[in-house]
């Protein structure tokens, strides 16, 4: 594709015609900034890669293997953000990018394949996610898994298709779509009235995540609405490059969940709910959606968030336990949610909850990174494991399955002994609930 017509793509998907110009190169960034961190390149960096987007931007320079390769390489998780003086909304940055480099085969073959397979063909589509799943669960259960790792040709000649599988969460023996009804009311008089998106692989992979946020929810006398024909947030897809599929599903969870009536749509899956949240700027320009969107998106909160605006009550029992707790990037770097879950979790009484140092540092998982990055993604792993067994806790909270499915994978594999589990699964262990 010639310069002048990458130019032209990359203005047309940019949020907005100033937003590459609001660096101002300061370098704040670099000591937040896991790549480079761990390469020490500048164009590893933040402001390195806005240099290079802003390049082709201006049709001095052509999507290079460079370009395609540090855009892919980014982790996306915007510590960059938080730590900017200036403003700059950097994730938006990358991903409008991404989706000019989707033009070009450059990537690994390895890379392309994990994300056709999972962005183009699986996780949008219910009935692909959930047949793909239960043939997982298959064998997960057989005799042949253990086979697999036992044998010595596989250890020998595919040595990473073994830790993809160890990677692999446990595929959940219910699916939300199917066991949730559409409202659930509480025991008591409603309070609250509230939606719940069960997600893609939340659904299949982390049902009881969306059991335990129903259970808590309804516990604190919210009445809880769950869209049957709700479908997967979009944001692996938006995050990847592969916007038209982000936008077709974001439209679809617009029409299913302004059906109903509620307050809050309430999020367990801080990447998803990062998404949402943005599903207006993602449909700004769709003249039939742009103002639904904007409703939707102001209703969403992660559980946490919601937690902490509302009235817990008495509702707790004493529990003796030891916890630290992980930020996910898209819950404090993109949704700027620090202090609410630790306000909830110091009202449990009897919880010690241990500071975990860089406890916003990414963890390595990233979306689909430890699959396409997968030794940075043990680089960054391993450093957060040894933080984490550092505080000595006996659990580790984390408010995003891809990081609950890595510091799962982490624990066992730099042998830390840790049980890493959901906040709200933890705190229905400390609700006077079944």
């Amino acid at each position: 594709m010639p310069k002048d017509e990458n130019k032209n793509r990359l203005l047309e998907v940019l949020p907005g015609d100033d937003v590459l110009s609001q660096c101002i190169h300061c370098g704040m960034c670099l000591a937040t900034c896991p790549t480079y961190e761990m390469t020490k390149l500048e164009r590893s960096s933040p402001r390195g890669r806005i240099r290079l987007v802003n390049e082709v931007a201006k049709g001095e320079m052509d999507v290079t293997k460079t370009f395609v390769e540090e855009m892919d390489y980014c982790l996306d998780c915007q510590a960059c953000e938080t730590a900017c003086p200036a403003g700059v909304k950097y994730g938006l940055i990358v991903e409008a990018a991404r989706i000019i480099t989707e033009d070009y085969k450059i990537e690994k073959i390895r890379t392309r394949l994990i994300k056709k397979l999972s962005l183009k063909f699986i996780i949008p589509h219910r009935g692909y996610l959930k047949f793909a799943s239960r043939i997982i669960k298959i064998y997960q259960r057989s005799s042949l898994r253990n086979y697999f790792h036992s044998s010595g040709l596989v250890r020998k000649f595919f040595p990473k298709l073994l830790e993809f599988d160890l990677l692999s969460p446990t595929v959940s023996s219910k699916f939300s779509d199917e066991y949730f009804d559409e409202r659930i009311l509480p025991a008591s008089k409603t309070k609250h009235k509230v939606a719940v998106l069960t997600g893609c692989l939340m659904s299949t992979m982390f049902h009881e995540i969306n059991q335990d946020t129903v259970d808590v929810l309804t516990a604190m006398d919210c009445e809880v609405i769950i869209p049957k024909e709700q479908v997967c947030c979009g944001s692996i897809n938006g995050h990847n490059g592969d916007i038209e599929t982000a936008k077709r599903l974001a439209r679809i969870n617009i029409d299913e969940f302004l059906k109903y009536d509620f307050e809050s749509l309430i999020m367990n899956s801080s990447g998803c709910g990062a998404f949402m949240k943005e599903y207006q700027t993602l449909l700004k320009d769709d003249e039939i959606y742009s103002v639904k969107a904007k409703i939707l998106s102001s209703k969403v909160k992660d559980i946490m968030e919601f937690l902490a605006q509302i009235n817990l009550d008495d509702k707790f029992k004493q529990v003796k336990e030891t916890i630290t707790y992980h930020d996910a990037c898209h819950l404090v770097h993109s949704q700027k949610i620090f202090n609410e879950p630790r306000k909830v979790l110091q009202s449990l009484p009897g919880v010690d909850i241990v500071d975990l140092d860089e406890s916003t540092w990414c963890c390595g998982s990233a979306g689909i990174y430890n699959l396409t990055h997968y030794d940075d993604s043990m680089i960054l792993l391993r450093r957060k494991m040894m933080k984490i067994k550092e505080t000595k806790a006996r659990i580790v909270l984390a408010g995003n399955h891809g990081c609950i499915a890595q510091l799962r994978y982490g624990a066992k594999k730099f042998n830390v002994d840790v049980e890493v589990i959901h906040p709200i699964s933890f705190i229905k262990r400390c609700l006077n609930i079944p």
